[in-house]
């Protein structure tokens, strides 16, 4: 019998997660196939080339570009410092002569007798790339960087902004329908991942990035909240590069919205054990979700079962609906009739019946939901 799959937000209490980590340039791989590695160890590092700063040295000197060259005190490849002599000209009789000191630090890279201009690049940049999450390095690819598995509880999320971090998850609400308000932001949340209920609020997310938290989960948030944030809005991107100084996921949509239940239940079944947290989103082609990472211990994993086939659509799967008018419930298949559908717009499309807690149920397209994976 053929099976049908559809578009998934992956929460799930086990799986076997790859992390792929790489380099943007060649450069050094420090990890070898067999090491087990924490999120915070250095497993690649490179260096990208420094900036570079023209200087017109014929318009500086007023002599034709052909004569700057006898006029150089450093040469290719010479170290020079912030307002070291760069270039001197010859002087009349010895006397009066002219020197150009240097507004920049690195390496004189090139000097040309065509343009008159010396580039000097500045120092090379560190990049070190992070684990990310901790687990056993099962591939290498030479001086390029290296593929992390493990064993985790997985979370997507809906949307996100800020890079990768690490912490300790704490829970702010008590339960997935509290507001996440700044008051249940405590000292003592610095440098975890903080966990809320439902909306969370700009001044929440304000004394969250004040007490030094690395990250904060909740259901929802307002779009105008975000703009706030951000201080612009930010329309159809990638994100994942803002510096806000925390990283912020949101687990269900925008606006008053609740994390579902069961997102909840698994992070507070979690609660003060280590986390990763990336909240780098795209929703173009190429979709990439915000992810929450729990490694779990040898004990965990076993504990932890894995019911259906990821993408598999099947009765008793658990889903989202992301379009009216049932946006954002939350279901279980009930029924996959075989045969195409005729919509209330007069068209045909292949749909599912969806029970809700309520115990009313719903025909939707298949394209207007997204499994949970649990």
């Amino acid at each position: 019998m053929a099976k049908a799959y559809t578009p998934g937000l992956l929460v799930t209490r086990h799986k076997k997660h790859r992390c792929v980590r790489r380099l943007p340039i060649a450069g050094d791989v420090k990890v070898k196939v067999g090491d087990r590695v924490s999120a915070d160890d250095v497993v690649a590092e490179t260096s990208l080339p420094g900036n570079v700063n023209p200087i017109n040295l014929a318009n500086q000197m007023s002599m034709p570009p052909a004569d700057v060259m006898d006029c150089m005190i450093k040469h290719e490849g010479d170290p020079i410092a912030v307002n070291e002599p760069l270039a001197q000209t010859k002087g009349l009789f010895g006397m009066f002569k002219s020197t150009v000191n240097s507004r920049f630090e690195g390496t004189v890279e090139t000097i040309s007798p065509v343009t008159g201009q010396v580039i000097i690049r500045g120092a090379p940049l560190p990049v070190q790339v992070r684990a990310y999450i901790d687990g056993d390095v099962v591939s290498v690819r030479e001086d390029e960087g290296c593929e992390i598995e493990a064993e985790v509880a997985y979370v997507q999320g809906i949307f996100g902004v800020g890079g990768e971090t690490q912490g300790r998850i704490a829970m702010a609400c008590t339960s997935n329908e509290q507001e996440l308000v700044a008051d249940e932001i405590t000292p003592e949340m610095k440098g975890c991942i903080v966990v809320g209920g439902a909306r969370m609020t700009a001044e929440a997310i304000q004394k969250a990035r004040d007490v030094g938290a690395a990250a904060v989960v909740s259901g929802g948030l307002d779009d105008e909240d975000l703009k706030n944030l951000l201080g612009y809005d930010l329309g159809v991107a990638i994100t994942g590069r803002e510096e806000l100084g925390i990283t912020v996921i949101i687990t269900e949509g925008f606006g008053e919205i609740s994390m579902a239940e069961r997102t909840y239940d698994m992070l507070k079944g979690h609660e003060g054990g280590n986390a990763s947290v990336n909240g780098a989103t795209q929703i173009r082609a190429g979709v990439m979700r915000p992810e929450i990472i729990i490694p779990l211990s040898g004990s965990q994993a076993a504990q932890a079962g894995q019911e259906f086939e990821e993408g598999q659509l099947v009765i008793g799967r658990s889903l989202r609906v992301i379009r009216d008018p049932y946006f954002g419930m939350i279901g279980e298949v009930s029924a996959l009739p075989a045969e195409p559908h005729v919509l209330g717009s007069g068209s045909k499309a292949r749909v599912l019946e969806v029970k809700f807690p309520s115990g009313e149920t719903a025909i939707v397209p298949r394209a207007n939901v997204e499994l949970i994976e649990e």
